[in-house]
């Protein structure tokens, strides 16, 4: 898949330290604005524990799990929106994502420069949010400038698009507001992908917290703040200490797990995070088995069958019979392939079916 998620925020907040934790990609990091100029992309595996159940139940060749990308761009500042900073070229970069992990400082520390000197949670969101809004404004703006000409014609695909222009600048941008707090009909939807808007992108916030909170964040004095301006949008929140996932990182997995029990966290900051992105581009999994190999595929979640097998090869696509399916959880259930078929759970589906996350696929094609 094409899609990935970038992560944004104020200089300072812990972006790249983030980035480089999930990634373990090492782009560079330093205690001053801007040290990220060109955004960092790199390729994360997605967590998935019905691999490992699979791994050792077919015992196949490989394993290999599915991964999507991650963007780290450099630090907005306020003004962004009219060239402040390196404005224009952090909001090209927004721009190209499909999703934006929004990483808010949550934590003191004299020894951490903050841009603005304190550390206010939501004076941040609020920054970076209208700095989006005021860019996604002026696109609006032109747009509204243009279509008013063509009123006079009574184009009926132009008189659309003007409503649902002014509806997004009476509702939301006029008001300092994403647009992604509005709700559309398939229709205007259709439509909005041409607008190619900044806040419409559906958004997670990484609330970044220190070291000693990880364990408990709801001890953290920030985290409210982040979640009541989350709520507003139905956006998700996720406590992660950037600094202390990036020490996780660098260990294997037997010593990882050892950690975070140690230190009494049940999920890695890191791996909720990826799960959550992924889950905020739409994306789902499904999976195939056997000796072989046991893999992983990425799909946008609503994908039939015909379409799903396209992502394995453009063959299977084109000469779709149909797909022997079971689900992850009757296979755990049953503990075997052949115990699944007698309890009559293995099903046959066509080219309508639509694939769910964890179905396991073995697909008949005939070219």
């Amino acid at each position: 898949m094409a899609l990935c998620c970038g992560i944004v925020g104020l200089p300072n907040v812990g972006k790249s330290t983030l980035f480089n934790a999930i990634t373990q990609a090492g782009a560079e990091s330093a205690n001053y604005p801007f040290c990220t100029i060109d955004p960092n992309v790199g390729v994360v595996t997605v967590p998935d524990e019905r691999l490992d159940y699979l791994t050792e139940l077919y015992e196949p060749k490989k394993t290999i799990p599915t991964a999507f990308e991650f963007v780290d761009i450099a630090g907005l500042v306020e003004g962004a929106s009219k060239g402040e900073g390196l404005g224009n070229k952090f909001l090209s970069h927004i721009r190209e994502v499909d999703a934006i992990a929004h990483v808010v400082r949550c934590f003191d520390d004299e020894n951490v420069t903050h841009v603005a000197n304190t550390v206010d949670p939501k004076r941040d969101i609020e920054i970076i949010n209208l700095e989006l809004a005021l860019a996604d404004l002026e696109s609006m703006d032109k747009r509204f400038s243009k279509l008013e000409s063509k009123l006079k014609t009574k184009d009926k695909e132009a008189i659309k698009e003007y409503n649902l222009v002014k509806r997004i600048k009476d509702e939301a941008l006029d008001e300092g507001l994403a647009v992604r707090t509005m709700e559309f009909t398939d229709e205007e939807l259709k439509l909005l992908k041409s607008f190619n808007l900044l806040t419409i992108k559906p958004i997670i916030y990484i609330a970044n917290i220190a070291e000693e909170e990880a364990a408990d964040p709801s001890a953290n004095p920030y985290l409210e703040q982040v979640k009541e301006i989350a709520s507003t949008e139905n956006a998700r929140v996720i406590p992660v200490s950037a600094r202390l996932e990036s020490e996780i990182a660098e260990l294997d997995a037997e010593d990882k797990k050892a950690f975070l029990e140690e230190l009494g966290i049940p999920q890695s900051g890191l791996d909720a995070t990826i799960k959550a992105a992924y889950d905020l581009l739409g994306l789902i999994t499904y999976l195939t088995a056997g000796k072989p190999e046991v893999r992983a595929w990425t799909i946008v979640r609503g994908t039939k069958a015909p379409q799903a097998a396209a992502v394995i090869h453009t063959d299977f696509e084109r000469g779709f019979i149909k797909a022997e399916v079971m689900s992850f959880d009757d296979l755990k259930a049953a503990g075997s392939e052949t115990k699944v078929k007698e309890a009559g759970k293995l099903r046959i589906e066509g080219k309508e079916y639509v694939v769910k996350d964890g179905d396991i696929m073995h697909f008949r094609f005939n070219v």
